[in-house]
């Protein structure tokens, strides 16, 4: 297929105002059209039907925890860790910050293993990996050991961050993937927060070495599930949004299909069609662990990846997403050691359960950033003669920039101040949970600009990121011991208000860069294409 470079990514016809559109539109949602446009194959992941989709979603929710859990469960027994090894407050907090490091970095690797050889693969290894991770890391008895225990951590828990996106959007079409792309995010939060809270209990009734243990235990059973429920979602279609497609001549109606006819000078809307005439995989099929054979192209894909920083929206977005995940970083390396001194002197399980708030929080704002965005988009493809921006998500944004300044001061002013122990925990619901909004942001930005490359396109935005992650993980311990609790919360609460606030810009100067940079976007995907890979 060729493509015409003159288009612009990202802009979509999603909305088809008049009716007169020769696209396939939603059952749902009559006006709404299909993008990607789907083929006619059952086996295309997007005909899939709802029961095979939740089966995907729980499974990618279920890999979500499997990695999630294990990454955060010492969040809420640092001070137990610290009084029964020679480790410190700065080993623990660097430690997480290499893995955070890694868990960007390794995308470089696992995005193209991915497309070369499948996700199912990656997914399974990186959970069986981590099997045997979770039983060293009780063992080790150095820095040195900590360090490299959570750094292969981080680099073999690395398709969680980047892959999950990619393999909702398989599956799910523009129009739907806020409202599951916030429940994905939800995941991710969601297991950063449970952890925590069961396993301050696990600490104080068998130690904190059972947490460890406790993981690895949860993975064997969560990798046997995966291998034989996970199903392959790589698929290769030619066309991404109705604007690709080459007009075809009229169809006739056959046996097991569902179609209409179509005159080219009276163009009609498509009836979406699926020939269930073509066999469909059978579940040996689906087990198959590798996806169809392809030239060697992995080096090629690195390098493609790595050339997606010269896009300004790919940037921005993983400064964004970076946000969300930094202020988390913040309240996680600090909580166990605020609530477990006085006026609180928590125990390591009162602790964890001060993690309710954070997964009530991510409920809420889940809502706000997914079934919102899809409903907003919508409404301003509607108004707008049915064309859509990837920018008219950005506008949820301004809930964020709202709340999340405002639940530093709770948190960490509140806390210097010694307020009760339910405004701190309510700052901590409000701060974790409002990050998934920068989350759903950033994430569906990237798709929605370059979906033709989003596999590649994800990965600068898990570097950017997680490198974040890495710089205030490493730097959590003297900033926090040189400046104080209240003078560190109210330095964050204006970084982030300043940070959240760069939508504004993006608002105006997003479509701008996609313009700017169409002719180089279009070369990139004809290369892939020509490649045959997957999106």
């Amino acid at each position: 297929m060729i493509y015409d470079t003159e288009k612009i990514p990202g802009t979509v016809h999603l909305v088809d105002n008049n009716g007169d559109m020769h696209a396939e539109h939603s059952e749902g949602a009559k006006d709404v059209v299909l993008v990607p446009t789907p083929t006619d194959d059952p086996d295309d992941p997007l005909n899939w039907s709802f029961r095979r989709k939740m089966l995907c979603m729980f499974c990618l929710i279920l890999y979500n925890l499997a990695i999630g859990i294990p990454a955060s469960a010492i969040y809420s027994v640092l001070t137990p860790i610290i009084e029964n090894t020679n480790l410190t407050l700065s080993n623990l907090n660097n430690g997480t910050g290499v893995m955070f490091l890694f868990f960007g970095w390794g995308c470089l690797l696992w995005q193209p293993m991915a497309q070369q050889y499948g996700k199912r693969p990656v997914y399974i290894f990186s959970v069986f990996v981590y099997i045997f991770l979770m039983v060293w890391a009780p063992y080790t008895t150095s820095s040195g050991e900590w360090i490299a225990s959570k750094l292969l951590q981080g680099f073999f828990g690395a398709p969680a961050e980047s892959l999950g996106e990619i393999t909702i959007a398989d599956i799910w079409f523009e129009h739907e993937r806020g409202r599951w792309m916030s429940v994905y995010a939800l995941s991710l939060f969601v297991s950063n927060s449970i952890a925590p809270l069961v396993a301050g209990f696990i600490s104080d009734g068998q130690s904190w070495k059972w947490v460890c243990f406790w993981c690895s235990i949860f993975d064997a059973a969560a990798v046997i599930f995966l291998f034989f429920f996970f199903e392959e979602t790589n698929y290769i279609r030619q066309h991404i949004s109705p604007d690709d497609e080459i007009e075809e001549a009229p169809m006739e109606k056959q046996a097991g299909i569902v179609t209409v006819e179509q005159s080219d000078s009276n163009p009609e809307p498509v009836k979406r069609f699926i020939d269930m005439t073509k066999p469909k995989k059978t579940y040996m099929q689906k087990l198959k662990f590798f996806d169809k054979p392809r030239p060697f192209v992995i080096h090629k894909l690195m390098w493609r990846s790595l050339t997606m920083f010269r896009f300004p929206g790919v940037c921005w977005a993983g400064f964004y997403y970076g946000l969300s995940v930094v202020w988390n970083n913040i309240l996680n390396g600090t909580s166990s050691t605020v609530l477990s001194a006085a006026p609180y002197n928590f125990s390591a399980s009162m602790v964890g359960l001060t993690y309710i708030a954070p997964i009530v929080g991510n409920v809420i704002f889940t809502y706000c950033s997914g079934n919102l965005g899809d409903r907003l988009r919508l409404y301003i493809a509607r108004r707008r003669n049915g064309i859509s921006e990837p920018e008219d998500r950005l506008w949820t944004a301004i809930i964020y920039l709202m709340v999340c300044p405002g639940g530093f001061i709770l948190w960490g002013v509140g806390a210097w101040a010694g307020i009760p122990w339910i405004g701190i925990v309510i700052g901590m619901g409000i701060v974790s949970g409002s990050g998934i909004m920068g989350c759903h942001c950033g994430v569906n930005y990237v798709l929605e600009s370059y979906g033709e490359l989003g596999s590649c396109a994800l990965v600068p935005v898990i570097i950017i990121r997680n490198t974040m992650s890495f710089g205030v993980s490493w730097g959590i311990t003297p900033w926090f011991e040189n400046q104080g609790l209240k003078k560190m919360y109210i330095a964050a609460c204006f970084i982030s208000l300043a940070g959240i606030a760069t939508f504004i810009p993006m608002l105006y100067y997003g479509k701008k860069t996609r313009v700017a940079t169409k002719h180089a976007y279009w070369k990139y995907v004809q290369e892939a294409s020509d490649l045959g890979l997957p999106h």
